[in-house]
């Protein structure tokens, strides 16, 4: 007995001990004009007990002694230490803007901008903001209240989303994760799909406007969008995130991280998974997002980092747009009905459907040389497959009413045209599902070296060389009911041909890109005055290997290689502590994309002398920022040379039609404004405006041809001259306010204004030129057909957004849930339009914005 109250006493002296040795730190980390920043990582020094900030900038921690010293850090502003003891555990803690040792390393390996250092037009939006605020949103309208950007939801299916930066579509706009290019090699484009779990993991991201900052060899034209996900900063423990929401939305996923553990490693893994009916009639998704980062500190001069992200998903679509009066005439209206689903066998079935899997995989390496020089090194490859469905076939069923489960608004009745096609045995069938594949395999290289070579001159430069092997084949997958599908589009050679399931069709190529290249800069620092001069100079090689044609020598195409460069410069000085104001200028040539090298997807002909894409950009922006107040004035002026542009538009039969403009030349200048106020600590109001006038400024020549078939339709000149660009709100506005009920509570609402968005239009049929300021009158008009003046105006429309954020705890968890309503006004608004038939505006085809939508979501951190 004696024995065990020995024991029961020291097990008291223990606990009693252990509990008086510890501490709870609580404190908030700001920048020097007292602006919250949140994910800050605040560490105990000389342990892997740590946290980060919320979007409040506060944090709460443990500490296991009764004093110590935090390490406080941001990506951007210099490492800070704090002494923290059981008499002063509630801190403020401010940090100053800067980069040094590794933050720089991060900093110039993803491109990221340095407010009052870099001169470039630039937003960052923390991973707080997103989190409070995405919802069941597209991951680029997270964007949409940033200076000059447009982002939309297009057809309404899941990661069909795109976003346009001045004017410019995401062909034009730099995608960087970590530091990465994702653009597509061939055409440019950015499809959101592939990273939809970077919601998940993203720790910041950056639009850069205009030339922007990013080291690599191929500037692009409207910007750069910087993504930097999670790593060594990630803090030890995990996260559980559930969300609902509108139409069966449904999301799962947890985060696991390790934080920097005593030998050096750091591990952080995400995975989720995601489900809905979508908001769209017919768009049912699911997906399955993942995330990996394995970094090891190797010692103080080097460090590793792995990451792998993907998404596999899969998608229906609204393809096929319908006019304002086809969409009212329907019981769902605009914002719902979708004419490419119906039901087969009681299941739904969609006419477009889109899967794809595209993992990323990087390995990167950061060296510090000295303590004036170091080097970064990313080395990656990337997988993708899969494709999007579409319909074959001369019956036109799928877009014929009659094949309907009723009214014309009804779904399609795929059990019709199964039986019919059956019926027709040897006949073959009439209507089928082909899908076009796309698979590629992408392996790059982008290593960037920076020296101080005195202590106020840097240089750095480095290599961006990437290797591209995209395959692309239409390929029957439902027969629907049929024995065979007879093709006889391109039965020159062959008489036609007799297709079962598998059977390749129409095209089928590799898209071989190689791009090589190398990039420079020279930057000056010393006090107030930062400057830069910047150049870069490229190799481009397109060919094209053509497995539809016949005859070994009409499969490999000549090679086609286009010699890029560019130079800019720019300059930021620091007025006095609260005031900046900066100017950039730059010209580049860059290869223009596959589309305007290629004739068309049909054979290994090469157009006629390609030219080079031209950019002239300049812009001057004013900063000024205090504790209460900041705000940034930026005007620009882009002018686009020798411009390259395809788009599509579907004729009446459902085939897809495009055209493929040459010789653009176009013109984007504005101007923009955004502003933080913060009147009171518990009030914070934003806003901003863009204001933009983007014209083509002269004639172009376009072929244009059948998807399908490659049956050229037309060719010869355009006249674009004084035509609007179209394709995004060239006016936009945004307000936003978040008030602070408590202490871990925020409510907050967001107002977006979007005008002077022009559909966009078919300038292949505008065949008359007119003379500056001419006008047609109605009476002309009526003598040209298919003739058009202008491309439509779309109505302008207002959209108000709420949100609600609230922190508590769960069994002493911390705790986070959020609200978010979009549209809360339920208005209907156009987003999306093509101008149709040309000699009727009533004939606009247009997809409708969502209306009313909702999303609850829980984060439990552990």
């Amino acid at each position: 007995m004696r024995n065990f109250k020995n024991l029961l006493f020291v097990a008291l002296f223990l606990v009693t001990a252990t509990v008086l040795g510890q501490t709870k730190i609580t404190g908030t980390v700001v920048d020097d004009t007292n602006q919250p920043l949140p994910g800050a990582s605040v560490v105990v020094k000389g342990t892997t007990n740590g946290t980060s900030t919320d979007f409040d900038g506060k944090f709460s921690l443990n500490a296991k002694t009764n004093s110590g010293t935090l390490v406080v850090s941001f990506i951007g502003f210099k490492s800070k230490e704090i002494a923290f003891s059981s008499s002063k555990k509630n801190l403020t803690i401010k940090l100053v803007e800067d980069a040094g040792a590794l933050d720089e390393i991060v900093i110039t390996a993803t491109s990221f901008a340095i407010d009052r250092r870099t001169p470039v037009a630039v937003s960052t939006i923390k991973a707080a903001d997103i989190e409070a605020k995405l919802g069941t949103q597209e991951f680029p309208e997270i964007l949409k209240s940033t200076p000059g950007v447009y982002a939309t939801k297009s057809g309404g299916g899941y990661g069909d989303g795109r976003i346009n930066l001045r004017g410019f579509r995401s062909t034009n706009v730099a995608v960087m994760i970590n530091g990465i290019p994702v653009n597509d090699m061939e055409n440019g484009a950015v499809y959101w799909s592939n990273w939809a779990g970077l919601s998940d993991v993203t720790s910041a991201m950056q639009v850069q406007r205009g030339l922007g900052a990013s080291k690599v060899a191929v500037p692009s034209i409207g910007g750069t969008i910087n993504i930097l996900s999670k790593s060594t900063d990630a803090e030890k423990g995990g996260i559980i995130r559930m969300h609902t929401g509108n139409n069966g939305y449904q999301k799962y996923g947890m985060t696991l991280s390790t934080g920097l553990m005593d030998n050096g490693f750091a591990v952080t893994a995400s995975a989720a998974k995601i489900s809905g009916e979508g908001y769209v009639n017919g768009l049912q998704f699911e997906g399955f997002n993942y995330f990996l980062n394995i970094s090891k500190q190797i010692n103080d001069n080097h460090k590793l980092s792995f990451n792998a992200i993907g998404a596999i998903q899969e998608h229906g679509q609204r393809y096929n747009r319908r006019t304002i009066a086809e969409y009212r005439a329907t019981e769902q209206g605009g914002k719902r009905f979708n004419p490419d689903w119906g039901y087969r066998n009681g299941q739904v079935e969609n006419t477009s459907f889109n899967f794809y899997h595209k993992p990323q995989l990087s390995l990167n390496h950061d060296w510090i040389i000295s303590d004036k020089t170091f080097l970064t090194t990313n080395i990656y490859a990337s997988f993708g497959s899969g494709g999007g469905r579409r319909t074959q076939g001369d019956g036109n069923k799928f877009v014929n009413d009659d094949y309907r489960l009723g009214d014309i608004d009804q779904p399609i009745d795929f059990d019709r045209i199964v039986a019919e096609n059956a019926a027709n045995g040897a006949n073959g069938a009439t209507d089928i599902f082909a899908a076009s594949k796309n698979s590629h395999e992408w392996y790059g290289v982008l290593s960037t070296l920076k020296t101080e070579l005195t202590e106020t001159i840097s240089l750095s430069g480095g290599l961006d060389a990437r290797s591209y092997v995209g395959s692309h084949w239409y390929e029957v997958t439902d027969l629907l009911g049929g024995q065979y599908y007879f093709n006889d589009d391109l039965d020159e050679k062959t008489g036609g041909q007799a297709l079962k399931v598998g059977d390749r069709f129409n095209k089928d190529y590799d898209g071989n890109v190689a791009r090589y290249g190398i990039f420079t800069q020279l930057e000056y620092s010393q006090n107030e005055l930062s400057v830069f001069l910047s150049s870069s100079l490229s190799n481009t090689t397109y060919s094209k290997d053509d497995f539809m044609s016949f005859g070994s020598e009409d499969r490999e195409s000549d090679k086609a290689d286009f010699l890029g460069y560019s130079v800019k410069t720019g300059a930021n000085y620091n007025l006095d502590s609260q005031q900046k104001v900066f100017a950039n200028v730059g010209y580049f040539s860059r290869a223009p994309f596959w589309d305007a090298v290629f004739e068309n997807d049909f054979g290994v002909d090469l157009l006629e002398d390609p030219l080079n894409e031209k950019v002239f950009s300049a812009e001057l922006g004013y900063g000024f920022k205090s504790q209460v107040f900041s705000a940034n004035v930026n005007l620009y002026h882009t002018t686009w040379l020798d411009r390259s542009m395809s788009f599509s538009l579907a004729d009446a039969n459902g085939d897809n039609i495009t055209s493929n403009v040459t010789g653009l030349d176009a013109l984007h200048k504005g101007v923009e404004v955004d502003f933080l106020f913060k009147p009171i600590d518990k009030l914070t109001i934003t806003g901003m405006a863009s204001l933009g006038n983007w014209k083509w400024k002269d004639d172009a020549s376009a072929n244009t041809f059948n998807d399908t078939t490659g049956e050229v339709i037309s060719s010869g000149t355009v006249y674009a001259k004084g035509l609007k660009v179209s394709d995004a709100a060239q006016t936009t506005f945004a307000f936003g306010v978040k008030y602070d009920l408590l202490e871990k509570t925020s409510i907050s609402l967001d107002y977006n204004y979007a005008g002077d968005n022009y559909a966009t239009m078919n300038v292949t049929g505008r065949t008359i030129e007119l003379d500056e300021g001419e006008v047609l009158t109605e009476s002309d008009l009526e003598k040209i057909e298919g003739y058009r003046q202008d491309a439509w105006k779309m109505p302008n429309y207002h959209l108000f957004d709420l949100g609600l954020n609230h922190g508590f705890e769960i069994g002493g968890l911390e705790s986070t849930l959020t609200a978010n309503m979009n549209n809360i006004f339920d208005v209907e608004y156009i987003s999306d339009a093509n101008n149709g038939d040309s000699s009727n505006y009533d004939t606009a085809l247009v997809y409708y914005g969502a209306g009313r939508t909702f999303s609850l979501g829980l984060k439990v951190k552990f």
